[in-house]
């Protein structure tokens, strides 16, 4: 009988790998998303009205 390895079909595919470079990853919460995008629109509009560009 063949032994079988303990590296499998998941290492020859990448995703131990995949994994691994999760750790390493920048994360960033959802809710520091929407507040700099509302942050953002709000500047925006601001911008648009202080030019003469409000409808």
């Amino acid at each position: 009988m063949a032994k079988k390895s303990g590296s499998g079909l998941q290492s020859s595919a990448g995703l131990m790998r995949y994994y691994e470079a999760d750790k390493n990853a920048v994360h960033i919460q959802p809710k520091t998303v929407m507040i700099v995008g509302a942050l953002t629109g709000i500047v925006i509009l601001f911008l648009s009205a202080a030019s003469g560009f409000w409808p």
